[in-house]
């Protein structure tokens, strides 16, 4: 497969529900920013490789085949960050564009051997599950802080949104994964919240607490 095609199955997975619920492709477009027509092109090619389901004007779905493809690369590209983070010390900001690029080597012994390396991380340094060699991951037990009520705490496990942006965001205000958090206060004008992390009170906006994800104690 080129990397072209990979992308594609990797974004039908993720936009798709892991690929069982149809996604058009103004969908997949608008996240590879490329043309729809593009993206029509590319999912016939994948049907003929039996890796989608597509039928005009009703969306795509992934093949058991392609759902199996998918978590591959996902298992290759989450295995690659943790290396990044643990091993190699860069900052959790850092490594999605590189295990973008890393994803698509297709040793597959060089991979498992990585997984035994790294002691078979169950997740990766953005608290997203990491599949093993069969495609099966442990389930995240979280929720979305914004969904969680008032006077509830749980310890910070995820992020909804990887980008640097909001990672350097976080670094800067000294929000990681592991801690305890509280919801204090929610405000009824703007949603926002007025959270306890540790021993310190902050005000995170809405939009914040709808991209972390916390287990609730």
């Amino acid at each position: 497969m080129t990397h072209s095609e990979e992308n594609h199955i990797k974004a039908i997975f993720h936009l798709g529900n892991k690929g069982t619920v149809a996604v058009s492709t103004n969908a997949i477009a608008e996240l590879m920013e490329t043309k729809p027509s593009s993206v029509t092109d590319m999912v016939k090619k994948l049907a003929e490789k039996d890796l989608v389901h597509y039928k005009k004007y009703q969306g795509v779905t992934l093949s058991e085949f392609g759902v199996k493809v998918a978590l591959g690369i996902i298992r290759k590209h989450r295995l690659w960050e943790v290396f990044l983070v643990e091993k190699l010390d860069f900052s959790w900001d850092e490594v999605h564009e590189i295990a973008e690029q890393l994803e698509h080597i297709k040793s597959e012994k060089l991979i498992d051997k990585l997984d035994t390396f790294l002691d078979h991380p169950k997740f990766d340094p953005h608290g997203d599950p990491i599949p093993d060699k069969n495609g099966i991951f442990k389930t995240a037990d979280r929720k979305l802080l914004s969904e969680v009520p008032v006077n509830s705490n749980g310890i910070c496990v995820g992020v909804k949104d990887s980008s640097s942006a909001f990672l350097k965001f976080l670094d800067k205000n000294k929000i990681a994964l592991g801690d305890v958090i509280t919801v204090l206060e929610k405000e009824e004008f703007d949603n926002s919240f007025y959270i306890k992390i540790g021993d310190r009170r902050e005000h995170i906006s809405n939009q914040i607490a709808s991209n972390l994800f916390i287990k609730i104690s």
